[in-house]
């Protein structure tokens, strides 16, 4: 007798993975506690956001005028004060009519930040890129050249000394930071201990002390009649700092380099550079992107402490700007919402850039 022929079941449909209500059920409801999580803080942003919009909003005041932002007070928010004040806050103490020279200024080094980001400007010219837009930043900020007139340095402030302290902070401190945690794993004990000591002892003060002592104490020290520029110090102190901490963090990443490719290199003949260079450092600092971006994020904040040292940044010029004016000193809310934007603007970059390379490093591994 002949078989029958029995029909396989249709199979269900895949489930759809990909998309915005996928999404949502996987992160925000996969089971009754994350949805009644989800539900609770919904229900909280809601109770919220009426109140937020009312006071930002519907009863803010927008224009510059004390007298309207005077009226609102405890009902809207006056972004009059940052119409009003947001050259002060920006710029600082630096010449009203020559405020164009650090906007420029300011301009170019975030563009040769961001073009130093992207893959394609990783090219032996970008070093000369760099020292071209350095020139030109100090040029512009300093003056005395192309008959700009000169600008002292403790009349610098706001976002153009922000940015400048910590993106040179960062560049001088990283490849300290490399040869101090090599140094720490050396085994001659004379650098060994060099490197600890250094590390421990400034780790072991906060910033402020650090540029305190770059600021007021060290040129008790100096030859009578030698100075060196309160940015350079200041400078100096940042990056020093910064360093200490990165060392560690380079360290971490040299330990976990596994013992048999360094044996691996003895037997091949490399030398102790070529073998860090070549082997060692490139997965070394692979490992530490997440922790090392969270210290890049970290100098960039802590750049607000110059401000101790007479230095008005971001952070100071802001105060500078409100303190002085008894009519928009009490709106300091409104205007420390808008710095931070400012600070969230830089940190969320250099976040997602974080992300971007961690996953650049991923896939190499998968080749």
């Amino acid at each position: 007798m002949a078989d029958t022929f029995q029909p396989v079941a249709p199979r269900p449909a895949p489930v759809r993975t990909e998309g915005f209500v996928p999404w949502v059920k996987r992160n925000l409801f996969a089971d009754w506690k994350n949805g009644l999580t989800t539900v609770l803080l919904v229900a909280l942003a809601l109770a919220l956001l009426p109140g937020l919009v009312h006071w930002g909003l519907t009863q803010a005041v927008f224009p510059a005028n004390a007298e309207a932002c005077q009226a609102a007070r405890g009902s809207g928010a006056c972004w009059g004060v940052i119409a009003e004040k947001w050259r002060v806050i920006i710029f600082g103490r630096y010449p009203f009519e020559q405020q164009w020279r650090p906007e420029i200024a300011t301009v170019l080094m975030v563009a040769a930040l961001m073009a130093s980001c992207v893959r394609w400007f990783w090219k032996p010219w970008l070093a000369l890129m760099w020292a071209a837009v350095l020139a030109v930043f100090f040029g512009l900020m300093g003056g005395g050249v192309l008959g700009l007139e000169p600008v002292r340095t403790d009349l610098w402030g706001g976002l153009p000394l922000t940015v400048m302290l910590a993106a040179l902070s960062i560049f001088l401190a990283f490849p300290l930071s490399v040869l101090v945690a090599l140094g720490r794993r050396s085994k001659l004990p004379a650098i060994r201990t060099v490197c600890v000591v250094y590390i421990e002892l400034i780790r072991g003060v906060p910033l402020i002390s650090v540029l305190f002592m770059a600021s007021f104490m060290f040129p008790l020290f100096m030859p009578q009649g030698m100075t060196i520029d309160v940015l350079v110090r200041v400078l100096v102190g940042i990056t020093l700092f910064a360093a200490a901490y990165m060392a560690e963090i380079v360290r971490g990443g040299l330990q976990a380099i596994p013992k048999g490719q360094l044996e691996a290199a003895d037997t091949l003949g490399l030398s102790y550079w070529q073998t860090q260079r070549k082997i060692v450092l490139p997965q070394a600092l692979a490992m530490v992107v997440p922790s090392m971006m969270n210290n890049f994020i970290s100098i960039f904040k802590d750049t607000s402490l110059v401000t101790i040292v007479s230095l008005y940044e971001l952070t100071g010029a802001l105060s500078l700007a409100l303190n002085s004016d008894v009519e928009w000193r009490p709106f300091k809310i409104e205007a420390y919402l808008f710095i931070t934007a400012i600070y969230f603007s830089f940190c969320f970059a250099m976040s997602r850039y974080s992300l971007w390379v961690e996953k650049q490093v991923s896939v190499a591994k998968t080749r």
